[in-house]
């Protein structure tokens, strides 16, 4: 027990590091090689930030734990949305000015409700898989389409002016995604490895845990990269490293992880976690996107309801547990 606690603990330590590493390593490459910052923001670093639950999903699926693998990916997107965004909105309320993050958030709830046509039938195949993974890479081709059209932006303005203000040479760059990537994958495996055997010993399902503990753990690095940018007043940023992060949990990590093994999916999945998270993309979409000329903003008030929301959620996972 003692062992697996360690693992836990000492692979989050290591996941949050390395994934920090690996973005910045990925983004420092990609400004290198010329990509647009636009695009930099976009897809290395929303998308970015989430290589730790693309791995922990990978690794848990393989395992033949897909519980695990699947409430990662959708209690990630649950955490994103209502604890990080709703943190970060108390701290510093957060406005929205990128359209072209207007532009995502549609296509993040589009991506939601194909998630629920596929967890109707109880399961997740392989076909499911290369639907969900098509769809991501016909998305990742409209963003750098969108990204490569070379036009002014908010976001690819904040993501300038931070690759600008921490310059890295190509050789660090590259030693930094190289090494980030290693540790990734190591860390990764011993924190499944130390969340199935928890779940084991106090009984709780392989779902549970990946829906609370993993969840909240592979979404540091988006947490701690939301902090800074709001710290540094780009709004934009934050916000998109989260429909980044969401949009490729629900595809790329859930595609890979049904690719990998088919997943079994508990009805209650659809009816608690998956109702809960189109929920908050809804919110999301309707906070940020702005109607009638105004402009997309999430105040604090705002941020306190999607707090309440993710403390509610968290406390009614651990009254089952307790009940079961």
């Amino acid at each position: 027990m003692l062992l697996a606690l360690l693992a836990i603990l000492g692979g989050l330590a290591v996941l949050v590091w390395s994934a920090d590493k690996f973005v910045d390593g990925a983004a420092a490459t990609a400004r290198h090689f010329g990509m647009p910052p636009l695009l930099i923001g976009m897809v290395i670093i929303g998308f970015g930030t989430s290589a730790p639950e693309m791995v922990v999903s990978a690794l848990a699926a393989s395992d033949g734990n897909p519980g695990l693998a699947l409430g990662n990916a959708y209690g990630s997107n649950i955490t994103n949305i209502a604890l990080i965004l709703g943190l970060v909105a108390i701290i510093s309320p957060i406005a929205v000015h990128s359209q072209v993050l207007k532009k995502e958030l549609p296509v993040l709830m589009g991506v939601t409700l194909l998630a629920a046509w596929q967890l109707w039938d109880g399961e997740l195949s392989r076909m499911d898989a290369v639907v969900l993974l098509v769809v991501f890479f016909a998305l990742m081709g409209w963003s750098i389409y969108q990204g490569m059209q070379g036009k002014d932006d908010a976001l690819g303005a904040e993501v300038d002016s931070e690759l600008l203000e921490h310059p890295m040479p190509l050789k660090s760059a590259l030693l930094w995604l190289l090494t980030g990537l290693v540790l990734l994958i190591i860390s990764s495996r011993f924190l499944v490895w130390g969340a199935v055997e928890i779940a084991h010993a106090f009984g709780v399902s392989d779902l549970i845990i990946g829906l609370t503990i993993v969840a909240v753990g592979t979404s540091l690095p988006e947490l701690a990269s939301s902090l800074m940018a709001i710290r540094k007043n780009e709004h934009d940023l934050a916000l998109g490293n989260v429909i980044g992060s969401n949009l490729f949990n629900t595809l790329a990590v859930v595609g890979i992880a049904a690719a990998i093994h088919p997943l079994e999916v508990d009805h209650t999945v659809l009816l608690r976690d998956w109702t809960l998270m189109a929920v908050l993309t809804a919110s999301l979409f309707v906070l940020g996107y702005g109607f009638k000329g105004k402009q997309g903003r999430i105040n604090r008030v705002e941020g306190a309801l999607l707090m309440a929301v993710y403390l509610g959620y968290s406390g009614y996972l651990a009254y089952t547990v307790v009940s079961a």
